[in-house]
């Protein structure tokens, strides 16, 4: 069957059904699973970045502009699909269950009003900044790659075969009294075989550290007994992010003005007047539906639509420049200015604070993707469309998957933050869940110790991330590290046991231990099996994003997380004959 020709309806026809009803739905499920049992997930443009190559592969080099379309609308699917922990926060909270059609309604304005901010930042970062956005980087160059038929067979092999273990893992460990027994988790392991072992064992300290230190908190009462240690170590990790954010952001901020006072002065500041109005509209609808559907005061939504304005910039300088969106540290602050103003309401602060989530969330993948498109020649307003239109995908599909994963298995509706250590499920830790409503509560409700909890956390990370670039400017410790075999294994020692990165230590404190164990190991076995990789096998002009552990590591992540919707599937089927 012959393809059809390029920029018909026919031609988009192909590559929506592609990214929408496809790909975007298998990142979408892929990225609710990795919220909802560990607490974060892989962004899926990799994946949908060479699946779409598939696609489009007949189209020859002009095909990248297709892919990139593809994976544009998939990655905004996916993304908003990774969003529905936050349906899973109000039930944790308490919250009457709102109509579906308000759940979906809420998520597609916020989701609207996220792709509009980027695209009014997107003159300003990407053309006169022309920030590198790494992860955008690597899914042009991806898409370059691949339309070398060979290579593109080659990815999806690899690709397959992690899917067929995260499979078969899954199904193992459901079915397998042993496996059971040592929480196996294919996803866990395989996102740690994405980041590596310098983040995988960071986060595993994390989580050593929050352990041996139990008995203390309990001493002091911040503990009570039998509490999981993660009841809070979160409120330390939230914090130690936030102050390394602080000195990263402000470094940022320096190198971002000095930048853009470098920049060509023919790139374009002023934003089109249309997507001014269509910032200004979503941001009205925002309001407005938060405030009829849910009863919000207007204030704090109107601050939180407001304060999106503010951390999509900063956070769109840090994707640009360093890879990182400290999301985390912008829903805190977001929490503690409103707590400032008077808020007394975890449930209010929920329903303004998911507008920060999901709004900058989206703001800064729309922005890594007009740096693909930009790098790539693709045409920019038709790339809008196709962000656009996986929105409308994605806010339904973020509240069906929430629905499904939580009706099919009833422990993710268990507010973890009130259980005890031997309550704690195994497999479902729900680390983003926990975070949100543990912030909410500790920051509007009156517990002084969980407020100095945070605040000790931020000196950590303020104190540890400055400790770690002064070294590393070092010219005596660059040159010890690159000399000999024993400075880099102290380079290692220091990156992820002695001084890890507040980053991902911290993550070791929103899991339990189990799960952090298992990135680890993910994270050793990769880097053992990259640094046993012949050299000369090695393609210098290929993305870390396209190597081999890389990839078997996502389809391990995609093929655990299909398992586990077709066994919640199964289970509902049962349940309704």
């Amino acid at each position: 069957m012959p393809l059809p020709r390029p920029n018909t309806w026919q031609y988009h026809l192909l590559l929506g059904a592609a990214g929408m009803l496809v790909l975007g739905p298998l990142g979408g499920i892929a990225a609710a699973y990795m919220n909802f049992s560990l607490g974060f997930f892989v962004g899926g443009q990799v994946l949908a970045g060479i699946l779409g190559s598939a696609v489009t592969a007949g189209y020859g080099a002009s095909g990248r502009h297709g892919a990139n379309y593809i994976q544009t609308a998939a990655a905004s699917v996916a993304g908003m699909g990774g969003m529905a922990v936050v349906i899973q926060a109000m039930g944790w909270m308490g919250m009457a269950e709102p109509p579906l059609w308000q759940l979906i309604g809420y998520m597609l304005c916020i989701g609207m009003y996220g792709v509009g901010v980027g695209m009014l930042y997107t003159p300003l970062l990407v053309d006169r900044m022309q920030l590198t956005f790494p992860s955008g980087l690597a899914v042009a160059n991806i898409l370059r790659a691949l339309t070398d038929p060979v290579l593109l067979r080659r990815s999806i092999a690899r690709l397959a075969s992690g899917m067929g273990l995260g499979v078969v893992a899954s199904v193992g460990a459901s079915r397998i009294a042993w496996l059971g027994a040592i929480d196996l988790s294919a996803s866990t392991f395989g996102a740690g075989m994405i980041v590596g072992a310098r983040i995988g064992v960071a986060a595993l300290v994390g989580g050593l550290v929050g352990w041996a230190l139990t008995p203390y908190f309990v001493s002091i009462g911040w503990l009570a007994p039998g509490d999981p240690y993660r009841k809070i170590t979160f409120l330390f990790a939230l914090g130690m992010i936030m102050g390394a954010a602080l000195v990263d952001v402000l470094l940022l901020l320096v190198r971002a003005w000095q930048r853009s006072r470098q920049a060509r002065p023919e790139a374009a500041l002023t934003p089109q007047r249309w997507i001014i109005a269509w910032v200004v509209a979503w941001g009205l609808a925002v309001v407005v539906a938060g405030v009829a559907w849910f009863g919000q005061p207007v204030g704090y939504q109107l601050m939180a639509v407001l304060l999106v304005l503010v951390f999509a910039l900063v956070n769109g300088i840090s994707v640009g420049m360093v890879d990182q969106n400290p999301i985390s540290s912008a829903f805190v602050l977001t929490v503690i200015l409103m707590a400032a103003v008077g808020l007394r309401e975890p449930h209010i602060g929920l329903i303004a604070a998911t507008v920060l989530l999901v709004s900058t969330a989206e703001a800064s993948d729309m922005q890594q993707d007009r740096s693909t498109g930009w790098r790539l020649g693709t045409n920019r307003m038709v790339q809008f469309g196709y962000q656009v239109a996986g929105i409308v995908a994605g806010a339904v599909l973020a509240v069906l998957l929430a629905r499904l994963f939580m009706e099919a298995y009833p422990v993710l509706r268990l507010d973890q933050t009130v259980l005890s250590a031997d309550q704690q499920p195994a497999r479902w830790t729900s680390a983003m869940t926990y975070k949100i409503v543990g912030a909410l509560r500790s920051v509007t409700e009156d517990r002084p110790y969980q407020r100095l909890a945070v605040w000790i956390g931020v000196g950590i990370g303020l104190a540890t991330e400055i400790l770690r670039k002064v070294i590393r400017a070092s010219d005596r410790y660059r040159a010890f590290v690159e000399r000999s075999r024993r400075g880099k294994v102290a380079d290692f020692v220091l990156d992820a046991v002695v001084l890890p990165s507040p980053y991902a230590s911290s993550f070791g404190g929103f899991v339990n231990l189990p799960a952090a164990a298992w990135m680890a190991a993910g994270g050793v076995v990769a880097s053992l099996a990259e640094s046993r990789t012949r050299p000369a096998s090695k393609d210098a002009t290929l993305p870390e994003d396209m190597s081999t552990t890389s990839l078997i590591g996502g389809g391990l992540i995609a093929g655990d997380a299909l398992a586990a919707l077709g066994f919640g599937i199964a289970g509902l089927l049962a349940v309704m004959h």
